[in-house]
């Protein structure tokens, strides 16, 4: 079940593609995977149905919300520099953790730290603030923590023994 929840906002994603940006339909949609994200995990634990596969499809489909999110959202949205400078940064971080995972255990290695969990939250709630709060202002709050984030995770795929 948590795998038909998770391939469920997938298919929201999707769609979102052919909404316009902050339509009602977008957000609609938007909340829908976003709880979905939330769902599908405590039901997997519920059920114990936790597996490898079903973690690595979750990490797909946020993926694919990510990608369709900011396809739609940065030609939206006025991002000054030096927030793409950061949120390049961060990529860099991100990018560096997952090959230095790779060449450390020879398997794309993804936490899901409490961090993480919270930059995942918080970018989550970043489109539906951006018409009351300006993007310059709750850029700074999530590039820090999703900054934290990476640079922890980063220092547990290097420093935890791999088996």
């Amino acid at each position: 079940m948590a795998n038909v929840i998770t391939c469920f906002r997938i298919i929201c994603s999707i769609v979102l593609l052919f909404c316009p940006v902050f339509s009602p339909a977008f957000y609609t949609l938007y909340i829908i995977a976003g709880l979905s994200d939330m769902i599908d995990g405590m039901v997997a634990r519920s059920t114990g149905t936790v597996s490898e596969t079903g973690s690595k499809l979750d990490t797909a489909a946020d993926l694919v919300l990510v990608l369709v999110c900011l396809l739609k959202l940065i030609p939206a949205i006025q991002m000054p520099e030096w927030l793409i400078i950061w949120i390049v940064v961060i990529a860099v971080i991100k990018v560096i953790n997952l090959v230095s995972g790779y060449v450390m255990a020879k398997e794309i290695i993804v936490l899901h730290t409490a961090m993480n969990k919270l930059t995942g939250i918080l970018l989550f709630i970043l489109p539906l603030t951006l018409s009351f709060i300006d993007l310059k202002y709750s850029g700074i709050l999530v590039s820090a923590v999703a900054t934290f984030a990476a640079i922890q995770e980063g220092h547990k795929i290097r420093t935890t023994k791999q088996e």
